[in-house]
């Protein structure tokens, strides 16, 4: 007949077969979750736009933050990272991306935020190509499931312009 050691083995190898499947199974399932977030960031105010000594352009700015990204939740998801980026280019670079804002919703329930804020990260070109440059606002977020590749997306906001002079 068979031994312990071998029935301990089947059994075991049985049970990770089927906890595999199950995650897999759960992994396809948030495939089917067609998530609608929304964004909306209104700039208050520029602080200050100074070149530094170094001869970089700085800003600060006050912004309102509000969105609403409860449908990324599923069961699935642990928590999402969310964050807020400039976006511009220049002769140099064709793209800059620099964070003004992040943060880690860890529930649906704080997944509806809306935020006064500013910017928690310095808003620093190396350069001087800021004056009067349009540039987007980008609100770009990672959803960590407990199981399962991680997914990313992002809304883009146009229409904003920096002064042309400094303050």
């Amino acid at each position: 007949m068979h031994s312990f050691g071998y029935r301990a083995n089947a059994l075991l190898t049985f049970a990770v077969t089927i906890l595999a499947l199950m995650c897999a199974m759960a992994s396809i399932s948030d495939n089917l979750n067609h998530p609608t977030p929304t964004s909306q960031v209104q700039v208050l105010n520029i602080n200050w736009f100074q070149k530094q000594p170094n001869g970089n352009d700085e800003v600060s700015m006050t912004m309102n933050i509000s969105a609403d990204l409860q449908s990324l939740f599923t069961w699935n998801t642990k928590q999402v990272f969310v964050f807020l980026a400039a976006e511009y280019g220049t002769p140099k670079n064709s793209l800059n991306q620099i964070s003004l804002w992040d943060g880690i919703i860890p529930t649906k329930e704080h997944a509806k935020f809306w935020i006064h804020t500013s910017n928690k990260y310095r808003f620093i070109d190396q350069g001087s190509n800021l004056r009067g440059k349009e540039f987007n606002l980008t609100l770009h977020w990672h959803v960590m499931p407990k199981t399962g590749k991680m997914f990313a997306d992002k809304i883009v906001m146009s229409g904003y312009r920096l002064p042309q002079e400094y303050r």
